[in-house]
């Protein structure tokens, strides 16, 4: 291809066109001003959201969803510092993102300009990797690089600021050679004696277990996941980050483990004698305790990321590299196996370790909306949530059946994430069906995204939990301050239909149980807007069980009085 003369702008949209990127989700401002301008010519479709954080977190779940590299768009100070909660979302769930800033011109930078920040300074601990242009010609070749490092190894954000002067300069455009980064090789084939060294544990194991975490949906192992457990009878328990890795449903799937996990899930943990951890990294909420967790049990880690093999469990059988490949050389070489009473303890523990609470006077009841939801959308929805009770409401309850179906924000828990998610994973999967799950509280956090929705006519669906409270935080003092609830009663608040109707979406408000399924149908029938369904649900309903931090499962809360 011949070299072809442009600015740098321009040349920042062809760099990205040449990834494959179709969609940007930005915001604009005085140091983008050149890069918005190119894109008006629509090779590339610039979706406007409504606050630059909304950008980040429609990125992630587009990425989520997609399965490809989210793209967010910011302008310099204030705009790019807008993005770092969303920015740090992605990193702390390895969500492939390419985050671009504008910056103040390079003769600026270092002068408290207007609208100057450090942007790679502020960014550097909560992305992969991240680059300040110093001259237009490294373009091309840092957009290769920065979607490279996004997708591969563990995937994450990477962040790219561009001076404003850069976007004006001119370049002879060419589209860079393969890649080929010296310094950057993620391991993605096992070793294969430590593979062998596996294949001998989980012959001889009599109550194996296997947890799938977000590295299985991230690697594309899910079907090797599956092969793998149906042919040895191995049980699964997942992750937050991993749920969907292995379909809701399955007979040897026992649900998530962790503080809010099943109490098989957790009984299944303590109780095995060979655990296969895969794309985990035996966070605090997976495995409270640490030192109790799976005590007795010999530990297989899998996971692309050699600096979380052994840093919070020293595994007896270490594997780096992708799951993908680990789980299907596995697959093929483990021996065919029963593990009858193994599977028969983990069925009665199915059977006699249940919480559910009691109708309240009348009030909904989480799990009634849940299990509507359930029988609309038969587990093939994309979910996605907001952070506190609903969240792990929606973990326990809705059925997911395929992987890429449910994103939440894990490892950070940050409050606002779900409306501006889904935004990016209707973006993406626009035939699909896309709920959000969402507090009265986290709602607020980043309503204004239902803006985007409306204007992007997005027939997204709002389940909204309303109790008047900032549940999570008023469930731990109920818990533990003896029902002190210090600043988390919210019951002061908008008209939750009438601000949606303000926006241009659908509102509907559901008070009884008798309403829930008739509200969800009518919403499903809403194709060309979002639809928010407001559920009055029991004040003080808890997300039970709930293991209290730093506890073990011996610690397990089943129920309250």
């Amino acid at each position: 291809m011949a070299d072809k003369t442009m600015i740098g702008a321009r040349a920042l949209v062809e760099a990205l066109a040449d990834q494959g990127v179709e969609i940007i989700f930005g915001y604009p401002g005085a140091a983008t001003i050149p890069i918005h301008d190119v894109l008006m010519e629509g090779r590339i479709r610039h979706v406007l959201v409504r606050h630059e954080q909304g950008a980040a977190h429609a990125a992630d779940g587009y990425a989520r969803a997609t399965g490809k590299v989210g793209v967010c768009l910011a302008t310099s100070g204030p705009g790019a510092l807008n993005l770092v909660c969303g920015i740090a979302t992605a990193y702390m769930d390895s969500v492939p993102m390419v985050a671009i800033t504008g910056q103040v011109a390079t003769f600026k930078l270092g002068t408290d300009a207007f609208q100057e920040a450090d942007t790679t300074g502020v960014t550097d601990p909560i992305v992969k990797h991240n680059y300040l242009l110093k001259d237009v010609s490294e373009i091309p070749a840092v957009v290769q690089e920065a979607f490279h490092v996004a997708s591969t190894g563990r995937p994450g954000p990477v962040l790219i600021d561009l001076p404003l002067d850069l976007s004006f300069a001119e370049i002879e455009y060419r589209r860079p050679p393969e890649i080929n980064m010296v310094a950057y090789k993620p391991t993605v084939i096992g070793h294969p004696g430590q593979i062998k060294k596996a294949v001998a544990l989980i012959d001889a194991a009599q109550r194996p277990l296997i947890i799938a975490g977000g590295g299985v949906i991230a690697s594309g192992a899910s079907d090797e996941l599956r092969r793998l457990s149906d042919k040895a009878n191995i049980p699964v328990v997942y992750t937050l980050m991993g749920k969907g890795a292995f379909p809701d449903g399955d007979p040897l799937n026992c649900g998530m483990l962790g503080m809010h996990g099943s109490p098989y899930a957790n009984h299944a943990a303590k109780g095995c004698d060979l655990l296969i951890a895969v794309g985990m990294r035996f966070s605090d909420r997976s495995t409270g305790k640490a030192s109790a967790f799976a005590s007795d049990a010999q530990v297989v880690h899998i996971d692309v990321d050699p600096a979380e093999i052994g840093k919070l469990r020293r595994p007896t059988v270490p594997i780096v590299g992708d799951a993908k490949n680990i789980l299907h050389s596995l697959g093929s070489k483990v021996k065919e196996a029963k593990h009858t009473e193994w599977i028969e303890q983990l069925e009665h523990w199915r059977k006699t370790h249940r919480t559910r609470q009691p109708i309240d006077g009348g009030r909904i009841m989480p799990w009634e909306v849940f299990e509507a939801i359930n029988k609309i959308t038969g587990g093939e929805a994309i979910v996605a949530t907001d952070v506190g009770q609903h969240q792990m409401w929606a973990a326990q309850s809705i059925v997911v059946k395929r992987p890429r179906r449910f994103l939440s924000s894990g490892g950070l828990g940050t409050m606002g994430y779900g409306l501006p998610a889904a935004v990016g994973a209707q973006m993406g999967m626009p035939d699909a069906t896309v709920f959000v799950i969402a507090g009265d509280g986290s709602i607020l956090m980043n309503n204004q995204e239902l803006m985007t929705a409306v204007e992007q006519r997005l027939p997204i669906k709002i389940a909204l939990f309303n109790n008047g409270y900032l549940g999570m935080v008023r469930q731990w003092q109920q818990l533990f301050y003896d029902r002190r609830y210090a600043s988390t009663d919210i019951s002061c608040q908008p008209d939750f239909t009438a601000l949606a109707k303000a926006y241009g979406a659908e509102g509907i408000r559901v008070t009884k149980s008798e309403e829930i399924l008739p509200a969800l149908e009518a919403a499903m029938k809403v194709d060309d807007r979002p639809c928010l369904i407001e559920f009055l649900v029991a004040r003080e309903a808890n997300v039970l069980p709930m293991i209290p931090a730093g506890g073990s499962t011996d610690d397990m809360i089943l129920e309250l009085d």
